[in-house]
């Protein structure tokens, strides 16, 4: 089933006796009315709004105190009222400013109620000077499938119990590597990854991709403030999937005219709709390890699946024996850092990477990740372990013991000594379909 971790948070927050309300983030089409909608079965009154509708946005806008207008919403959807709790959804709330901006009030007013938002590009609402309800809602992410929610619609439980016994994985190496693969060509969004698990096609989900893509087109253009930036966002949202996995550079982005600070607007708007992720990288390797934004980011997008449609390099990986063979290792970091940002429910969870100081060589990790207050350094490459010179210079840097390479090749653990320092660590050789065990095996091997 998909979403369970998102389930499991929900039924966290309805156990909270505070309940704030709930804003479900997530860009458009990763699942968040389906997995609300079905949590709200489990609910003895739900009703569903959406705020594309005029007739129910009318209610909601209509300024009744909520005791007033709960009962004209069950009128409205036909439902008889019982004993017991109750779930208000309003979906797409960006379409009313007011019933943001009262979404405190709601809480307030009818405390007993559960109240959960979804919508896309809220923080435009912010820039409108609205009064967006800061510090008095819940927040929760919807990112796109992860490895383990593909396997489990793909191949069964059975293939997703296997991943939590990660010592024995050697044993089905090969068969969780082609499952992998299929992963990487498919990717995570809901809808794609039902009907391949239904058709069994990689190429049939060609119309749902380019359907999607439109509607991410669509909507970011919608709120673009000026021509510009209508112009910058059509530039990134075609040439932009060609740079994922890379450091770019914003002024001049893909050979444009465009300026750095154009460029810089058109990302913030789609970061917004989280869609992707500038990441910046760090010069510390240990805690706190800050973001240096004068420097330049790496690219992520939210979706391998929607990256490999746009870009045309399906068939590659469908031939490929090594996902780090492909477009340069690139496709490996951004499946990497797309799996990552599974491992949580934090909406402010961002990823970075490492390079030395300016002056001190061109070292660089590919991906940092905190574990326990680690912050452990992972490297996306195939090689033997002399060979992984940037990680010996971060680790000769670190007050931590081990660190991680992700790689095609099965899980191991080797006693590593760094080239320079002569430090001693421990080398996590995880392979790709494992990186959602990451902190599990960081903890256990520690």
């Amino acid at each position: 089933m998909f979403k369970r971790q998102i389930i499991k948070e929900l039924n966290k927050w309805r156990n909270n006796t505070s309940h704030l309300p709930l804003v479900v983030r997530g860009a458009r089409q990763v699942g968040k009315t389906t997995v609300i909608n079905n949590f709200g079965m489990e609910f003895d009154n739900f009703i569903s709004l959406n705020m594309e509708r005029p007739e129910e946005r009318s209610i909601v806008e209509s300024g009744l105190p909520l005791q007033e207008m709960l009962p004209l919403l069950f009128l409205r959807k036909g439902i008889r009222r019982k004993n017991g709790d109750t779930l208000l959804f309003i979906d797409e709330i960006q379409n009313s400013p007011y019933a943001v901006s009262k979404l405190r009030y709601l809480h307030e007013d009818m405390p007993e109620l559960f109240i959960i938002t979804a919508g896309s590009l809220l923080e435009n609402l912010v820039d409108m000077n609205l009064s967006f309800p800061v510090g008095r809602v819940g927040y929760l992410p919807v990112r796109p499938c992860s490895f383990c929610e593909f396997l489990s619609a793909t191949q069964g439980e059975d293939k997703v119990e296997l991943l939590s016994q990660y010592r024995h994985t050697v044993h089905f190496h090969d068969e969780l590597m082609a499952f992998f693969n299929q992963y990487c060509i498919v990717g995570g969004m809901p809808e794609v990854v039902q009907h391949f698990a239904d058709h069994r096609d990689m190429l049939a989900v060609d119309g749902i991709y380019s359907r999607l893509l439109r509607g991410y087109i669509d909507d970011a253009e919608k709120y673009a403030k000026t021509k510009k930036m209508t112009e910058t966002v059509r530039l990134l949202m075609r040439y932009g999937w060609y740079h994922a996995g890379s450091v770019i550079t914003l002024g001049n982005f893909a050979g444009s005219e465009y300026k750095s600070k154009e460029v810089a607007e058109g990302f913030r708007l789609l970061e917004k709709a989280m869609l992707l992720e500038l990441v910046y990288p760090s010069t510390s390797a240990r805690l706190p390890a800050l973001p240096e934004h004068r420097r330049m980011p790496k690219l992520f997008w939210l979706d391998t699946g929607m990256l490999n449609y746009v870009t045309k390099v399906r068939q590659e990986i469908i031939n490929a024996n090594d996902l780090l063979d492909i477009w340069k290792g690139r496709i490996g970091e951004q499946i990497v850092a797309q799996e990552l940002l599974n491992l949580n429910n934090d909406i402010n969870q961002t990823r970075s990477f490492w390079t030395k100081g300016r002056g001190d060589g061109g070292a660089e990790v590919d991906l940092t990740w905190v574990v326990d207050s680690q912050l452990v350094p992972i490297e996306v490459k195939t090689g033997h372990n002399s060979h992984l010179r940037s990680l010996h210079s971060f680790m000769d840097a670190s007050p931590i013991s081990i660190a991680v390479r992700v790689w095609s090749g099965p899980f191991s653990v080797d006693d590593v000594v760094t080239t320079v320092g002569r430090k001693p660590f421990k080398l996590v050789n995880l392979p790709f379909y494992l990186i959602g065990e990451l902190e599990l095996i960081v903890r256990e091997n520690c």
